[in-house]
């Protein structure tokens, strides 16, 4: 048991899975931030180019509402809101992405003798 407690937490604290829990806690806090952006900013203005309609609004009866039981309604409004959030949140992971990667000072080289300067050597070594 204790082997298995040592083996658990080395693996909790590596670097990548804390990386990785950090990721994820930005990255839902980041979903929301995109999310108000499309369905308050981007999909309002939407509607009013598509004369006035609310996409979250828009979908089919599938079913009447009976009593107390619900109408069956088909959200293709939610769909579409949806997938501008996803449009919206993969340019702007692709921008980051891109912003960090041209902040990034690329990694030199080192280059080294080649194989056949090596075999020369080497060579020139057994002679002697």
């Amino acid at each position: 048991m204790k082997k298995f407690i040592q083996d658990f937490k080395a693996f909790a604290l590596k670097g990548n899975v804390v990386d990785m829990a950090v990721g994820v806690i930005i990255g839902g806090a980041f979903g929301k931030i995109v999310s108000s952006l499309v369905g308050d900013i981007v999909m309002p203005v939407l509607g009013i180019l598509t004369g006035g309609v609310n996409f979250k609004d828009l979908n089919i009866t599938l079913a009447q509402a009976v009593g107390e039981t619900p109408a069956v309604t088909l959200n293709y409004g939610a769909f579409i809101q949806n997938v501008f959030d996803f449009i919206i949140i993969a340019f702007a992971i692709f921008m980051m992405i891109k912003g960090i990667n041209k902040v990034k000072k690329p990694v030199e080289e080192v280059k080294g003798p080649s194989q056949e300067e090596l075999l020369t050597e080497i060579r020139d070594l057994l002679k002697k």
